[in-house]
């Protein structure tokens, strides 16, 4: 499988291409505005010569990244097979505090950088194609809703609005679109926002299954927002 992963320097992201990578037979394209545990001069520990690995440092807010990430594509993938759009942007404020660059912020990168991605790669992304929105349970339609997350939470939901309205778009050229509403993990993100929180879940148990649904889910779903938190509601 050709997958493109964002968010991939660290957390969940981090954890995606580990697993991909460990598995052995698929090519990969990493992209993160942090290095974090990637250098982009060596490949990871267990690439072998059945699979490829590129970490491209780069911010999807810019309006130009896909000057750098399209080359790539067509250099080392030429096409796309799973799109995990995992990259997101958490601050944790009050509605009174939060600014006009709070809310550009949230929403650049939880939903028009996805919007943008999606829509510059698609002449690539094959007929079977999986894309992956890593949503969250504050977007999900009738879950708790917690102070201090009012826009990370309409950002969120605005991007499960948009993969139900791709699923229909996409349906007609075979490619499948799906969001994954987290609940809380253990991640640097949440941890920054809520310092005294514990995550019931770890970055790699979430990635577990968010790798196995990347390559199955679009099996039995298409258009779905499926929340995935040991809490109720």
């Amino acid at each position: 499988m050709n997958i493109v992963i964002t968010g991939a320097s660290k957390g969940i992201g981090y954890e995606l291409c580990q697993k991909f990578i460990n598995a052995g037979n698929h090519n990969i394209i990493a992209i993160s505005r942090t290095v974090g545990a990637f250098d982009n001069q060596i490949d990871p520990p267990g690439i072998d010569k059945k699979q490829s690995f590129t970490f491209l440092n780069l911010d999807l807010t810019e309006p130009n990244f896909k000057e750098t990430l399209l080359p790539e594509i067509d250099k080392k993938l030429k096409s796309i097979d799973i799109i995990i759009n995992n990259a997101g942007l958490l601050i944790n404020k009050s509605f009174a505090d939060l600014t006009d660059n709070d809310f550009d912020s949230m929403f650049d990168l939880n939903v028009k950088s996805v919007f943008r991605l999606i829509r510059d790669l698609l002449p690539t992304i094959n007929s079977g194609g999986h894309i992956v929105n890593i949503s969250s349970m504050g977007g999900y339609q009738g879950s708790s809703k917690f102070s201090g997350l009012s826009l990370y939470s309409a950002s969120k939901g605005a991007l499960a609005v948009l993969t139900e309205c791709l699923a229909v778009e996409l349906k007609a050229r075979n490619i499948s679109a799906n969001a994954l509403a987290l609940g809380a993990v253990k991640t640097e993100m949440l941890s920054t926002a809520f310092p005294n929180y514990k995550a019931p879940l770890l970055a790699e148990e979430m990635a577990d299954f968010i790798y196995d649904f990347a390559l199955n889910g679009n099996k039995y779903f298409n258009g779905k927002i499926l929340p995935l938190s040991v809490s109720t509601p």
